[in-house]
């Protein structure tokens, strides 16, 4: 990556990182709702919901356009770690800008009193649909852990960075029994750690190095 989009990149890292906070804190449904739940939650709030949608819309975008200056981390040590932690995070930020369509397309439904309880929770237990789910949610917090491990092999940030990537994911088995607000922690675990990549991506000593391999 040349070294005048380094910053950019940054840039876009972070905004896709705190797009998700939004998202995660406008969810107007509780952690574990069932599906009649959120049908009765979008039909209450459903610009809340429609909000929700568009920051994980905002945060694919951005993340797909930050996530290269992940690699500037990755020298030497860690390097085959950060290249498949990135691309599997790349998945899951593709995955997210589908799930929030899903979410768009759900949201409708709803508005338009176009959808029967019985025959939607046949629709949500389709192995298609929890295939694609699960795919995307693996992708995404398995590219977090990849990146944590590399960036604690690399030793180009400070140590906090991976150890929050690491809480991120230790979280995800409680997380649909900690609430809006332990979802909320959760993400924003995952927005601090992406800000260090983010500063370390575009520190003084990263951009010289990137010139000097430039250069050679």
């Amino acid at each position: 990556m040349r070294s005048d989009w380094v910053p950019l990149s940054a840039s876009a890292l972070v905004i896709g990182a705190m797009s998700l906070v939004f998202g995660s804190v406008l969810n107007p449904a509780e952690s574990g709702a069932t599906t009649s739940d959120m049908v009765q939650v979008v039909g209450q709030d459903s610009g809340r919901w429609l909000a929700m949608a568009v920051m994980y819309l905002i945060a694919s975008f951005a993340l797909i356009l930050g996530l290269p200056c992940v690699l500037m981390l990755f020298d030497r040590r860690g390097r085959r770690l950060g290249v498949a932690g990135v691309s599997l995070l790349v998945v899951g930020a593709v995955g997210t800008c589908g799930y929030a369509t899903l979410m768009l397309f759900f949201r409708a439904l709803v508005v338009e009193d176009a959808l029967k309880p019985a025959p939607l929770v046949k629709a949500v237990g389709d192995p298609g649909l929890r295939m694609f789910l699960s795919g995307w949610v693996g992708c995404f917090y398995g590219g977090v852990l990849v990146v944590a491990v590399g960036l604690f092999l690399a030793r180009t940030t400070g140590r906090w960075v991976p150890v929050l990537l690491i809480v991120f994911v230790a979280l995800l088995p409680v997380s649909t029994h900690t609430g809006r607000v332990g979802n909320a922690v959760q993400v924003m675990a995952l927005a601090v750690a992406f800000t260090g990549i983010a500063m370390a991506a575009v520190s003084d000593e990263r951009q010289e190095a990137l010139v000097r391999r430039s250069v050679l």
